[in-house]
């Protein structure tokens, strides 16, 4: 899919580092392969902050938001409680303006499973190369 020509903000969060390396480097080596050039990254504090992001990087003509994080379940209701809220923000934020997220939120039970999904090297999957597949082919099927 054509990144070519679309503004794209790709929001990372700051919690587990080697999980968002590899997050934001399948992102970042999906979009050089797509041909996307107008491209701002952005990290912040946490996977709570997603929505807020995403808006902001709207307001500033983004036209495609690629939103990385991950969350691992823990001893207290915190996990459900974050995840729901990025989750239900970030579908908030993608319909109430039209502008396609990639969603690369890893919601996971270990950080095996993390990095399992993080695009690193042993890693089955690259999620941050997925979101960017996503939201990029979202951006060019609302073209038609």
């Amino acid at each position: 899919m054509s990144g070519a020509g679309i503004k794209v903000f790709v929001i990372s969060t700051s919690w587990h580092t080697q999980i968002m390396d590899g997050l934001t480097s399948g992102a970042r080596a999906e979009l050089e392969r797509s041909g996307a050039t107008d491209v701002t990254y952005w990290e912040i504090p946490g996977a709570f902050e997603l929505p807020l992001a995403a808006q902001k990087a709207i307001d500033l003509g983004a036209e495609a938001v690629i939103a990385l994080g991950v969350v691992i379940q823990g001893e207290t209701p915190h996990f459900d409680y974050v995840c729901n809220a990025a989750t239900d923000g970030l579908t908030r934020v993608q319909l109430d303006s039209g502008v396609p997220i990639g969603f690369g939120l890893l919601t996971v039970n270990t950080e095996a499973e993390a990095l399992a999904r993080a695009g690193l090297e042993g890693s089955k999957e690259d999620k941050g190369a997925e979101a960017v597949q996503a939201a990029l082919t979202m951006v060019r099927l609302a073209q038609f």
